[in-house]
């Protein structure tokens, strides 16, 4: 199992991750949960407020990946999505609880639930991911992540402040 902290670090590594100001709040080898503050470049209806469904796949997307690494499965892309939309997420923050489905040796399997802050479930989905040992690169080549966050390093909060 990875910590938190570590896992907060390798969620930071993406500039979009950052924008989005993804922080995880719980960990286990099991589960996670994900928190999401809520941002109005995230609406995409106005008439109602609520945040785009990509945002809310991305989330998903993410909370079902890093669900399996906090459980120490090498997970690196993914293999396939599947998001159910429940009702219009209006408020935030956004929480995204995760759970480890299957650990496989070539595909592993993570579900979530995103909840508004009164608990309403706003969008639910699986997510299936290649194992391996490493993660991939930008050319689709298996790199070491614990390199990555060497050569990348922690997010700066100057960084971060710049983004929020």
């Amino acid at each position: 199992m990875i910590d938190r902290e570590r896992l907060q670090e390798m969620l930071h590594i993406a500039p979009f991750h950052r924008w989005l100001g993804l922080e995880i709040a719980t960990c286990s080898d099991q589960s996670i949960a994900i928190t999401m503050p809520w941002r109005e470049e995230i609406v995409s209806n106005p008439m109602i407020g609520s945040a785009h469904g990509g945002i809310l796949a991305s989330l998903v997307d993410l909370t079902g990946l890093y669900t399996l690494l906090a459980g120490g499965v090498a997970a690196r892309a993914k293999a396939d999505l599947h998001v159910d939309y429940h009702r219009p997420a209006t408020s935030g923050p956004l929480t995204a609880h995760g759970q480890i489905v299957k650990i496989g040796r070539q595909i592993s399997v993570a579900e979530t639930r995103v909840l508004e802050p009164d608990d309403k479930l706003v969008a639910s989905g699986r997510g299936a991911y290649f194992s391996s040992t490493g993660s991939i690169d930008q050319r689709g080549g298996t790199i070491d992540l614990e390199q990555a966050l060497a050569t990348q390093g922690p997010a700066t909060s100057a960084a971060q402040s710049t983004t929020a």
